[in-house]
C-alpha cells in the first residue's frame, strides 16, 4: 500500500526501516568493540524514521523502554538495523529495533541488540498529536501488536502507582 495520501491505515510493512552501519574504529572501545552509545544511537535513527514514516509527522524519542545487548559488535562489522511500529496508542507509538553484526568476510550473522523504543508525535506547535493505528497483516505482526499492547498496560500502570 502505497501511503504518499496521508491517509490513515498504515500498515507495519509501510513503515519498515532497514539500514545498515559498519563499525569504524572511532565507533569502538579499545577492546574494538562498539560503544553501546553508539548501537544505542543507531537504534534511535532507525526508530525514529519508522515512527516518522508512519505518523508522516516530526516525533520524538519518549522512551527506550527495554535495551537488550546479547553479543559484542567488532570493527569492521556490518551493522544490519531492523526498526518496525508495533503498536500505536493515541499520540504515541512503540517501535521495535532488531540488530544483527555480520562478518563481511564470512558472512556470519548474530543477533546482537533488540530494544523498544517509544515516540511521540508532534502538531505544529510541537504538541503531541493523535496519530493513525498501525494495522498488522502477518501472524508475527499480530503477535508483536499484541505484545506491545500489554507493555504498554503494564507501562501505563507502572506510572499510576509512581514506579516509572
Amino acid at each position: 500500500m502505497n501511503n504518499t495520501n496521508h491517509d490513515s491505515r498504515k500498515t507495519v510493512e509501510d513503515c519498515r526501516v532497514d539500514m545498515v552501519q559498519l563499525v569504524q574504529p572511532e565507533d569502538a572501545n579499545p577492546l574494538g568493540v562498539a560503544f553501546g552509545g553508539k548501537v544505542v544511537q543507531w537504534m534511535d535513527i532507525a526508530a525514529a524514521i519508522a515512527a516518522t514514516r508512519h505518523a508522516r509527522r516530526p516525533v520524538v524519542t519518549a522512551s527506550i523502554d527495554h535495551l537488550s545487548f546479547l553479543a559484542p559488535i567488532n570493527i569492521g562489522d556490518f551493522v544490519n538495523i531492523r526498526a518496525a511500529v508495533n503498536y500505536v496508542g493515541r499520540t504515541s507509538m512503540e517501535v521495535g529495533v532488531s540488530i544483527e553484526s555480520e562478518n563481511p568476510i564470512t558472512g556470519v550473522k548474530n543477533r546482537t541488540t533488540r530494544g523498544y523504543l517509544t515516540f511521540v508525535a508532534l502538531d505544529d506547535q510541537g504538541k503531541p498529536m493523535p496519530i493513525p493505528p498501525v494495522i498488522p497483516e502477518t501472524e508475527q505482526e499480530k503477535e508483536r501488536y499484541e505484545e506491545a499492547k500489554r507493555r504498554r498496560e503494564l507501562k501505563l500502570q507502572w506510572r499510576q502507582e509512581e514506579l516509572i
